[in-house]
Parts: C-alpha cells; sequence; structure tokens
C-alpha cells in the first residue's frame, strides 16, 4: 500500500531530487550544504524503507520496484547536474560515467531475468559500492563552499568527494563484473 511507511520512505526519496537538484543549481554555500544534507537525508532513507518492509512484513511491488528507480534517479540526477554545472573537476566525469553505465547495465539484466524468473541478489560488496558512492555525492554537492562555511577552509571537500567517487567506481566495476556474468548464465547464446 502506498501509505505505508517503507512505500512513503521510498516516494519521499524522488520527491527529494528535484530540491536536490535545485539546491546544487543554486550554488551557494549554504544552499549547498542543504542540498548535501537533504542527499543525506534521501540516502538514509534507502537504509530504512527496506529494513522497516522486511521487519514490518509490508513487502510490496511498488517497494520493489520503486526502491531501485528512486535510488538510480537519486544518484543519476545528482551526478549529472554536478557535471553539467561544472561542479565536478575533470577526472572525476569518469567514475561518473562508469557509475552510471553500471546502472543501465545493471537494471537491464535485472529486467530480462525478471522475464525468466532469474534474480541477481545485491552483494556486499555491492552494498560497499553504494555506501562510498552515496558518500562521495555527499562531499560533491556540499563542495569547497560547504567547508568554508563550517569553518573550514583548508578542508578539500570536494577532492575528497572525487577521491571517495573514484573508490566507488572501482567497486563499480568489481560488481558490475560479478553481475554480469551472474547473468550471462541464464541467457541462451545459442
Amino acid at each position: 500500500m502506498l501509505t505505508d511507511l517503507p512505500n512513503v520512505l521510498t516516494i519521499s526519496r524522488i520527491v527529494a531530487i528535484p530540491i536536490v537538484v535545485l539546491f546544487a543549481a543554486w550554488g551557494s554555500p549554504q544552499t549547498d550544504a542543504l542540498a548535501c544534507f537533504l542527499f543525506i537525508l534521501a540516502g538514509v532513507t534507502d537504509y530504512f524503507d527496506g529494513k522497516l518492509a522486511r521487519s514490518r512484513h509490508q513487502l510490496s511491488d511498488f517497494g520493489r520496484m520503486f526502491d531501485s528507480i528512486a535510488d538510480k534517479l537519486l544518484v543519476g540526477a545528482c551526478l549529472m547536474v554536478l557535471a553539467g554545472l561544472g561542479r565536478m573537476a575533470y577526472f572525476s566525469l569518469w567514475p561518473a560515467i562508469i557509475i552510471l553505465c553500471r546502472e543501465i547495465l545493471v537494471s537491464g539484466m535485472r529486467e530480462y531475468l525478471a522475464e525468466r524468473r532469474a534474480s541477481l541478489p545485491v552483494t556486499r560488496l555491492a552494498k560497499w559500492k553504494t555506501g562510498f558512492q552515496m558518500t562521495a555525492i555527499g562531499f560533491l554537492l556540499a563542495g569547497d563552499g560547504t567547508g568554508v562555511l563550517l569553518g573550514m577552509p583548508w578542508l578539500p571537500v570536494a577532492l575528497i568527494g572525487a577521491v571517495l567517487l573514484w573508490i566507488a567506481a572501482a567497486l563499480t566495476l568489481i560488481t558490475g563484473w560479478d553481475y554480469l556474468t551472474t547473468g550471462l548464465r541464464h541467457v541462451n547464446l545459442s
């Protein structure tokens, strides 16, 4: 049911996307901090929606479908706004591209495998990848202006975000390869 708390949390993540993008596009240290805070809050809902759904026995088709979609929309929109506004160093575009390509690949494989009644379960390493990815995007949204705002102008917030994004991209390649090889086992190549 749409009013179950886990589904409300998933919907709230989708609703947060244009607000995060708007704050990031505004580009002041204050709105960057707000974008980061709202992004973190949205990321936390990702953790709790599934946990609550399982503990309350409120698993639903809506939740199974939109939880993954909400995550990909949030990550994709944030990476695109950061890239589009030049808020990422050039060398950070490559891990962003890797992350987006892997998300599309895994989504397509899951859709195909669902038709064959096969699944592609989330691995522990994929959860670590998501953690690094979300943390990196949070730092990139915050930007160096947030360090200044917090009285720490020496803190290289954007650089920390870029390094974390590269770590996330490395984990993305590893988990993407794992998912690809697992998925191909269910494909008839003849």
